[in-house]
């Protein structure tokens, strides 16, 4: 067993995971979307992109791609919503909200991509 590919592959999944829960519930509703989760997701994320650096195959480009769009979707969710709370009036709105949600459901399909991904690199992995 190559720890390195566990460490990763618990990344990937774990930024999936995390982006999965702050995403899920009404779109329009705040209370439903735990600003701690978001933050979360942009940390773990951020990690699974440092460590698909090394990798020079394609499928390695790949991966550092989607993670890139969801690193840059999870950072501007995140920007909107300290915004709106910090200057904009103390709490969101149903339509800031929407956005920030959003923007996380875009990089939750970027995470998808990237775990599918690892999946086929898995399974089409060769003993040598």
């Amino acid at each position: 067993m190559n720890l390195e590919k566990v460490v990763f592959g618990f990344f990937v999944l774990l930024a999936a995971t995390l982006n999965f829960g702050f995403f899920i519930g009404d779109i329009a509703d705040p209370a439903l979307h735990s600003p701690w989760e978001l933050f979360a997701a942009v940390v773990v994320n951020l990690v699974a992109t440092v460590l698909k650096f090394g990798d020079r195959t394609q499928i390695g480009a790949v991966h550092l791609a989607t993670s890139l769009v969801a690193n840059v979707q999870l950072i501007a969710a995140a920007v909107i919503w300290t915004y709106a709370t910090n200057v904009g009036g103390g709490a969101l709105s149903a339509e800031e909200t929407a956005v920030v949600v959003s923007l996380s459901g875009g990089a939750l399909f970027a995470n998808v991509v990237s775990v599918v991904l690892l999946v086929i690199e898995t399974v089409s992995f060769q003993r040598r």
